[in-house]
């Protein structure tokens, strides 16, 4: 599918586009997980700084808590859930399935725009979503929970309210590469925003480790895609 193809198959699915601060709309799972709690405010505008390296590149450095690395093209290796399991609430739950659904609209977004564009920070980024979304699927079949993101191929999903948020910001980022560097922001930020969220009361050692590595991974790219924005 063409770029013209694309954009107007997203605007048709999204609806009408507005500049400035984005809301991010929330799935299904009313209140949990990425984008879908409601008490948390997911509108902004504007680049966010955040951890990680500031410039682009290949040098190798830690990406927080000795939970993986991270590279300065905002790459970054795969997050163990190594650790002890627990116990989560029936909330919980509901975050850890709604984050699978947010690792693959992040990379499949991503891959989108390096269809599109130039900028290697969104294939080495989506290719580091991947390996989250995998660490994700770990711990959802660990806790015998149902994965959302399941036999869904690229730019599909089985929520009507996360296929809508993916092809607004689609959309956006088509317009043009920098509109481009912006939706990885907003994704990045509100991928903060929630697992910052996520993590309180939550007891289990391996799904804080992996929550950490994403929070630590979710600085990092918005760093990087921040950096690209303004050179």
């Amino acid at each position: 599918m063409n770029r013209k193809t694309r954009l107007a198959t997203a605007l048709v699915a999204g609806g009408v586009l507005t500049a400035g601060a984005v809301a991010v709309t929330a799935p299904a799972i009313a209140g949990a997980g990425p984008f879908g709690n409601p008490s948390v405010s997911t509108s902004w505008s504007g680049p966010v700084s955040g951890m990680g390296p500031g410039a682009a590149g290949n040098d190798m450095g830690r990406a927080g808590n000795g939970m993986g690395t991270a590279s300065r093209d905002g790459s970054c290796l795969y997050p163990s859930a190594d650790a002890p399991s627990g116990t989560l609430s029936e909330q919980q739950k509901a975050t850890l399935a709604a984050m699978a659904q947010e690792e693959k609209l992040a990379g499949d977004l991503y891959r989108a725009f390096a269809d599109e564009y130039p900028a290697v920070v969104f294939d080495r980024i989506a290719a580091a979503e991947d390996q989250h979304l995998a660490a994700v699927r770990t711990l959802l079949d660990r806790y015998g929970l149902s994965d959302p993101t399941a036999d869904q191929p690229a730019g599909q999903f089985s929520d009507p309210a996360v296929q809508a948020t993916y092809d607004r910001l689609l959309a956006e980022g088509l317009t043009s590469q920098s509109a481009a560097f912006g939706v990885g922001q907003q994704v990045e930020q509100a991928d903060i925003d929630s697992l910052q969220q996520a993590l309180t009361g939550l007891s289990a050692a391996d799904v804080t480790r992996v929550y950490q590595h994403l929070l630590a991974a979710s600085q990092h790219h918005l760093t990087a895609f921040t950096t690209w924005a303004t050179r």
